[in-house]
Formats: structure tokens, C-alpha cells, sequence
């Protein structure tokens, strides 16, 4: 008896997964695909990354074999034409005709293109497929500056592409009022709005296109406002319409906004035929992303294999990372007061917006919006779903712990075990917590067992909280590796490099890891090297943070801002006067920074090495405050002057700053030092703060502010300034040595067992029998210590590297212009 035949409509991604799940449940159909383009199903989640120089081949979702080991014929570069319901037969473009039991539409979407005049002109494109960037990558060779249309997710995709492919000058062109508008509420689309404009993007809202001006190629955008905006190239991403047109032409019924009809079965209007993905109208909703797709591949196949299962809608939280920025929203985002209660935590400094929505009667998160830091997307994303009854204080969601011991894992071993963790998979709690006991312990294990993480990614923070947490919960030694290029935790690659000398990041590869790196194991290993040697971190081959190519803040509008060290806050008249006169003659922008120092903003690429020269023959040396190292050691006035202080807290200050100035970390670090229990300082919310009291100083360790603040706590108190500096070598030395890369030390304490009485016990107590070690250690990073900026400036080459043209090293950017504020200067931008 033969098998019946299912022949597939359209090979992308939905297509190929409902072959994938056909397969791996059933071995009783004789599976047919017809794809239109000439290439095999590739990863269209992560198209940008074919700029990022991924090839076509890694983005294929499948081998060159696949579809021949599965018995699955294949015919590329060849859609259907036409379907016969009656005779129950397709047509392609190349001339075959088939026969079939049960056809399966995943035809897709296609990109909307308004109607506007002059469409029709070279140098416009789309942005769907890799045949699309082919033409843009070409195109964008000889353009300067380019536009994208439409500021939803796809276009803010398309937009990083322009400027990864080195399009100088790019605009985001949007109808609405705000970006993503879909997505995210006001407040967060102009958070995100500041932030994409920080890093040179130019965002135009509320724009109509009236035109497109040019005679044979686009040159202006021409907008109903009487604007007009010049630009070479435009891709158009507003939005995408469903491929219905061959469902249309075979009598099914659609939805007169396009998108063919389907039922909770995923069936057309004809029985034996099935729409899937961005083509599939259920209750008037088109899902335009890639995992309700593969659900609804799900169904289809449920349906054919003789298992119940149906489609009722699907959630649409997303979480994604635009141009370097995280955007989450989740639940129900947009829900108001009086129907909820909201809390929004908003830091315009660093460009963070977090809101959620919680039931009136406090006990249900209901939505959300995370716009620059989204970490606890993935469990509040959980904590909605599985009406997970919020705790007493809610706003800890989003502001953490703030103090309290977090135990890792805890949290998302307590959902139920029906809870979805990977929704493109449809992959459980339960599925994943198996296959950790049945013997997988890595994520790659994971994904190649269970197909979690496979899809956008999202889930993968949540998949590696389970297998610790399970591995823990099974008494289980648990190995934090750095990432898949280094088999080892942080601290033991620094014990390796240590032991074996190394003093760059390719001999670190060479011995100890596999391939070429990536974003996550070479500033790690930079921070290392930089901890180990406190070598000049600009001649090092990677660095930790973009800010030590220059040695200097990296801020908008191409221009970098100096922070000379004033050391406790310290300063005198003569010095204050070079400041003065420095921001001068560069024209920069000056401010006094919360940590008791004089920013200097505004310097050109090319000034830099000449204003560090000023500053160091005025007897400054550089703040550090580019790097991941000791920024400053704020103080009170003390006894100097004030009536009430117990101690000298600014000689205190100055001390420790000259001791420990210029030493790299996992992280920045902060200090200060007041005089009395007042706290002027604000010493408890540094990493570490001193504070007077009548026996001697307090010693309190592991606090810090920013969108998480938690106080420090006491590790020491009643001691002499002697025995403080030795805790404080011993606790900074032990920090370095031990944390995770980019780890505050409060998030290094929350996350150490024991806490705090550990950490006593080591530092303290020398429970390790290590703390002599640590001092020398200490010891010698201080004695290896330079001024960085003096570096550059007696060293010829590293000054070359100190320009905006190679060629023309003394031309500054042109692209660089300033305006008055206040009767100072800003970049504009």
C-alpha cells in the first residue's frame, strides 16, 4: 500500500520545522516541498548577522542531506503556480504537476511596499531574504548615507544592518509617533529613542512620505510636511503582508485584510488543506514571528499523526537586542491604570526604563516593558504565565533583591513543570529538567536533546538557571565556564595565565581554548590580563570595554569626554585653574561628576593625547574612568573642617585612591570615606566604604547604587587605618581573582555561598590560609602601576593611534559639530 503524500507549500522556516516535526513522529507519509527561493531553509531570525559576516550556509537550518536522509523530496528555486482542489493536484513555475492527500501552505509573508510615488527607482530595497541583502550589501558600497522606512522591529534590524555594512549617516523614517509602536508604551519608546540616537542613529517620527525625488536613482526623501531629507539608498521595512494570492486563486477563503482563514486545527476552508506561519489568519491575528509559527507546525502534525491538539492564539512577549540595546515586552504591556497598578523605574543616565503592570489586588504580574537592561525578562515572562503570586514587595521584580542573599537557580526551579521555557520548541520545564538528570549538563547538550535555545535564543539564561540548579539540587559540582571557546570558570584561567605567564589573549587561545573567540571570552580574558600584569591596556591585542581603545568615555556625537584623577575629591585652586583653561582652548564641556572629579566633555579623537599632555604637566594623571578599575574614593571634609567629623576622612581618602589607582577588575570599582556616621560620603553605597568612628574606622564591603542599589555591609569594625588597608587588600585581591566577568562586587557577594560570613572568614579569618598571598599580590599590581595617558603621550605609535584620519592625522572629524547650551558647547547629534 503506498504511503499518502503531503506536499508543502513554501520552504522557510515554518516549512521546514513542520517537515522536521513530521519526521521525528511519523514515518507513513511520503513528504513533497517546493520552495521558491534557490536555497535551502535558512535562519531568518537572525538575518542580520549574514552583514555580520555569517554565510548563507551558517544561517541553513538544515545539511545538504537532510531532506534526502528523511526520504524527503526537495525542489528549489520552483514555486507553485496553481492548486487544483478537485483533482487535488499542484502546478509549478518549472511544469510538474502532482498529486496530493494533504497539502500544507507555509507560503509566508512578503515585505509591504507602500505606494508611493517614485518606489520604482534604484537603490530601493527590502529586507527579507538573502538574495535582499546580496543587493543591499552591494548597493551600500558606493552610498553614504541611507534610510530606512518603518520603525518596528524589522526595521531597527534593518537599520543595524546599514550601519553595520559602514553607511556613515542613517535615518529610521517612522509613520507613527513612536518607535515600535506595537511593542512598547511612550515612556519606553523614548528611552529606546535616546539611546539608538547615542549610538548615531537618526530617528525621524510622525513622517508621511509624500515622494521619492530623484531622476533614475532615489536621492531625497520628500515628506508631506514640505521636509525633504537627502539620502542614497532606502530600505523599506513597514510591515509585511501575507502570501495569500495562491490560496486566493484556489477558491480559500481570506480575510479581507489578507491571510487565509484557518481553524484551531490549522485547516483552510478546503479539509485536506493546512495554512501554517505568516500566511495563517486565526481570529484575525496574523503572527508575525517565528515561534507561534512552529506551533501551528505542531498542530498540523498533531492532526495527521491522530493526536489531539489545537491552536488557541499564542503569546507575543519578545525579547530582542536592537542595535545593542535590549527591548523585552511581555503580558498584557499596555494595560492601564484603574484596571492595574503600575511601576515604572526610569534612569535617563544610563537608559533605562522597566514597567509592569501588576492586578489590583497585588498579587499577579500582568505585563511589562524593559527597555536597556532585560534580564529578568525570561522570569518575569514566567511569573505571568504560570500567575505566579507576586511577593510582598513587587517592585523587587525589577529592582532586585537590594541586600538580600539570592540563592541561583531558586527561582526558576520553582515553576511548575508544565511551564514553557522555550516557546519556539514548545519545550518545558520538565522536558529540560530530564534531560539535565538523564545526563546533559552543558546548553549545547541541551539543545542537541530537548531543541531548547534553537529558535531566537531568548531562552537560553533560563536553560542554563535549570541545568545548575537541577545539577545543584542533585549534589551535582557544577563548572561556570567562561563560554565554549574556554573550558574554564573565570578564576581558573586566571590561575592558568598566571602560572603560565601569558601576556596576551592569542597565546591564552593558543594554550588553553579552541577556535577564534568571541565577544564574551576576550574581554574576559583582556580583564584578566589587565588584573595579572596591569600592563598599558592599549597595548594589549582585545581590551575589556570599547572606552580603553581610547582612554577616554566614547559619548555622542563622536566625542569623547577626559576625567583627570582628583584623588579624595581634593583639589587646588592651580589645578582647578589648568581645568578651566584646558576646557578652553579645546572648547569642552565641563562638569562635576558625583564622584568628586571635573568631566571634561566634547574632545576630538585627535585632541586627546595633546589635552592629557596639559593635564599631566599640571601634575594630574588619568582617572581611569574608561575602565573597568578603580574609579574614585569619594570623601567628606572629616575633621579638616567639620565640627562633627571624628577623623581625618579626605587624608584617608587620598591614601587609598594612590593605592589602589589604575587597578583593573571584573568590574569598576567605587570607594569612599567619611568622617563621621553622618555619611556624607555615602560610603555604604560603594564597593567599599570607610567610615570614622570613635575607636577607629568601620570597614564595609559590597555596596553599590545604579538601577539596582544595595547598601554595603559591615565586614570589619573599630580598626586602625594599618589593619583596614590589609582587610581591603585582601577583599579587593580576592574580588579579582574570584568573580565573574562584568560582576559588581555586591552581585559577586549575592551570589557567593555563604555571603557574607564566608567572606569574613576568608579575609578575616584567613580561613584559606591565603591572605598573605593576597596582600603580596595586591602589593604588586601597585607597584606596577602607570599613568596610562603618560603612556601614550612619550610613545610615537601609540599616539598614531590617536586619529581620525591615518593619513591626515592633525584633520579633525568633519562630521563632529557643536552648539551653544548654557554658555558652554555640546555635540549635536
Amino acid at each position: 500500500m503506498s504511503k499518502p503524500t503531503i506536499i508543502v507549500v513554501g520552504n522557510g522556516m515554518v516549512g521546514y520545522k513542520f517537515c522536521e516535526k513530521l519526521v521525528a513522529r511519523s514515518a507513513n507519509y511520503n513528504i513533497i516541498v517546493f520552495g521558491e527561493e534557490p536555497r535551502r531553509a535558512y535562519d531568518r531570525v537572525h538575518l542580520s548577522e549574514y552583514f555580520a559576516g555569517k554565510s548563507a550556509e551558517d544561517l541553513s537550518l538544515s545539511s545538504v542531506s537532510w531532506y534526502a536522509d528523511n526520504h524527503i523530496t526537495l525542489h528549489l528555486d520552483d514555486p507553485i503556480q496553481e492548486i487544483n482542489r478537485s483533482s487535488k493536484t499542484v502546478h509549478s513555475l518549472k511544469g510538474l504537476s502532482l498529486k496530493y492527500d494533504y497539502l500544507i501552505l507555509a507560503t509566508g509573508s512578503s515585505a509591504f511596499v507602500p505606494d508611493i510615488p517614485g518606489i520604482e527607482k534604484e537603490g530601493i530595497f527590502v529586507y527579507r531574504t538573502i538574495e535582499d541583502l546580496d543587493l543591499i550589501k552591494a548597493y551600500a558600497a558606493n552610498a553614504k548615507n541611507g534610510a530606512v522606512m518603518g520603525g518596528g522591529l524589522l526595521g531597527l534590524e534593518a537599520a543595524k544592518a546599514l550601519i553595520d555594512l559602514g553607511i556613515s549617516e542613517t535615518h529610521v523614517i517612522e509613520f507613527a509617533p513612536r518607535l515600535m509602536p506595537r511593542q512598547i508604551d511612550s515612556a519606553g519608546s523614548a528611552m529606546l529613542q535616546s539611546k539608538l540616537k547615542q549610538l548615531g542613529l537618526n530617528i525621524h517620527l510622525n513622517k508621511s512620505t509624500a515622494y521619492i525625488a530623484g531622476e533614475h536613482k532615489i536621492d531625497a526623501l520628500k515628506f508631506n510636511d514640505d521636509t525633504s531629507l537627502t539620502i542614497d539608498m532606502l530600505v523599506i521595512s513597514a510591515g509585511i503582508r501575507p502570501r495569500d494570492e495562491l490560496a486566493k486563486l484556489a477558491g480559500l477563503h481570506t480575510g479581507s485584510r489578507g491571510g487565509i482563514l484557518v481553524n484551531e486545527k490549522m485547516q483552510t476552508s478546503d479539509e485536506s488543506i493546512f495554512a501554517i506561519g505568516e500566511c495563517a489568519l486565526y481570529e484575525n491575528m496574523i503572527y508575525g514571528l517565528v515561534a507561534p509559527g512552529y506551533e501551528m507546525a505542531d498542530v498540523v502534525v498533531s492532526q495527521l499523526i491522530g493526536t489531539e491538539k489545537s491552536f488557541h492564539g499564542f503569546d507575543m512577549s519578545t525579547k530582542l537586542k536592537l542595535i545593542g540595546v535590549d527591548v523585552a515586552s511581555f503580558g498584557d504591556a499596555f494595560v492601564t491604570e484603574p484596571d492595574c497598578r503600575t511601576i515604572i523605574f526610569e534612569d535617563t543616565h544610563k537608559g533605562v526604563y522597566k514597567r509592569i503592570n501588576i492586578s489590583n489586588d497585588g498579587k499577579y504580574l500582568l505585563g511589562g516593558i524593559l527597555i536597556g537592561e532585560a534580564e529578568a525578562y525570561n522570569m518575569l515572562l514566567q511569573t505571568v504565565n504560570n500567575k505566579i503570586v507576586l511577593p510582598p514587595n513587587p517592585e523587587d521584580l525589577i529592582l532586585g533583591s537590594r541586600g538580600e542573599s539570592v540563592s541561583e537557580g531558586a527561582g526558576v526551579l520553582s515553576l511548575p513543570d508544565d511551564a514553557l521555557i522555550c516557546s519556539c520548541e514548545a519545550v518545558t520545564k520538565a522536558t529540560i529538567c530530564d534531560a539535565v538528570n538523564d545526563g546533559c549538563s552543558t546548553v549545547d547538550s541541551i539543545k542537541k536533546c530537548t531543541k531548547a535555545g534553537t529558535g531566537c535564543g531568548g531562552c537560553v539564561p533560563l536553560v542554563k538557571d535549570l541545568i545548575a540548579g537541577t545539577m545543584k539540587a542533585n549534589g551535582q559540582y557544577i563548572k561556570n565556564v567562561i563560554c565554549e571557546h574556554f573550558d574554564y570558570s573565570r578564576q581558573e584561567l586566571y590561575d592558568l595565565i598566571k602560572i603560565n605567564k601569558l601576556k596576551s589573549y592569542d597565546l591564552t587561545l593558543d594554550h588553553f581554548g579552541k577556535g577564534d573567540g568571541c565577544e564574551v571570552c576576550k574581554p574576559a580574558v583582556a580583564s584578566i590580563l589587565s588584573s595579572l600584569w596591569n600592563d598599558v591596556i592599549v597595548k594589549q591585542d582585545t581590551i575589556q570595554d570599547s572606552n580603553d581603545r581610547f582612554l577616554a568615555n566614547i559619548q555622542k556625537g563622536g566625542t569623547y569626554s577626559v576625567v583627570p584623577r582628583v584623588p579624595g575629591g581634593e583639589i587646588t585652586a592651580d589645578k582647578l585653574i589648568v581645568l578651566g583653561q584646558v576646557a578652553k582652548k579645546y572648547g569642552l564641556y565641563t562638569k562635576i561628576t558625583g564622584g568628586q572629579r571635573i568631566d571634561l566633555f566634547g574632545a576630538h579623537l585627535n585632541d586627546l593625547p595633546l589635552i592629557w599632555e596639559e593635564l599631566i604637566d599640571a601634575g594630574f594623571e588619568s582617572g581611569h574612568a574608561y575602565g573597568k578599575a578603580l574609579r574614585t574614593v569619594k570623601s567628606c571634609v572629616g575633621s579638616t573642617w567639620c565640627r562633627f567629623g571624628l577623623h581625618d576622612s579626605v587624608s584617608f581618602a587620598i591614601e587609598i585612591e594612590e593605592r589602589y589607582k589604575g587597578i583593573r577588575a571584573p568590574h569598576k570599582i567605587k570607594g569612599g570615606v567619611s568622617g563621621c556616621i553622618r555619611e556624607c560620603a555615602e560610603a555604604q553605597s560603594k564597593d567599599f566604604g570607610v567610615i570614622a568612628t570613635e575607636k577607629g574606622w568601620n570597614l564595609y564591603v559590597c555596596g553599590n547604587g545604579g538601577s539596582k542599589p544595595q547598601h554595603a555591609q559591615l565586614l570589619a569594625s573599630d580598626i586602625d587605618k594599618d589593619m583596614l588597608v590589609k582587610y581591603l587588600d585582601r577583599f579587593l585581591m580576592f574580588y579579582i581573582k574570584t568573580a565573574d566577568p562584568l560582576t559588581r562586587t555586591a552581585t559577586w557577594l549575592n551570589k557567593m555561598e555563604g555571603g557574607l560570613s564566608y567572606l569574613k572568614n576568608v579575609v578575616i579569618n584567613d580561613s584559606l590560609g591565603i591572605g598573605t598571598s593576597l596582600e603580596e599580590e595586591m602589593q604588586s599590581l601597585i607597584n606596577s602601576y602607570h599613568c596610562e595617558w603618560k603612556e601614550v603621550i612619550n610613545s610615537p605609535e601609540l599616539r598614531k593611534r590617536f586619529a581620525h584620519f591615518i593619513n591626515a592625522p592633525e584633520e579633525k572629524d568633519p562630521t563632529v559639530q557643536f552648539e551653544p547650551m548654557r554658555e558652554q558647547l555640546k555635540a549635536k547629534w
